[in-house]
């Protein structure tokens, strides 16, 4: 599985921005996919996660009720559409998919970045 962000740009506070993940190759071992996040100087940190039939989905508290997670298995594309974005939200945003057989594949990341 290979998979290619995009998305990502300068906006400013307030504003909203879809990131897209585009994923190729063979999805049947994996069982989730998942949105990271690492700020500057920071740990990378988990911001949602949806399952491979959509039916869990999770997020990190600090953006529940902004940011909705999506999967369209028919384009291959999982989304993170964020809404009300604040200046602590910049970072890089990385997708990553939770293969049962070779374990976390990471994409090349997207970098966001929020204006006060």
């Amino acid at each position: 599985v290979q998979l290619v962000e995009s998305g990502g740009g300068l906006v400013q506070a307030g504003g909203s921005l879809r990131l897209s993940c585009a994923y190729s190759g063979s999805t049947i071992s994996i069982n989730a996919m998942n949105w990271y996040r690492q700020a500057p100087g920071k740990q990378r940190e988990l911001v949602a996660t949806i399952t491979n039939t959509g039916g869990y989905i999770h997020y990190a508290s600090s953006v529940k009720g902004r940011f909705t997670i999506s999967r369209d298995d028919a384009k291959n594309t999982m989304y993170l559409q964020m809404n009300s974005l604040k200046p602590e939200n910049t970072a890089v945003y990385y997708c990553d998919a939770q293969d049962l057989q070779v374990g976390n594949i990471w994409g090349q990341g997207a970098q966001v970045t929020v204006s006060s």
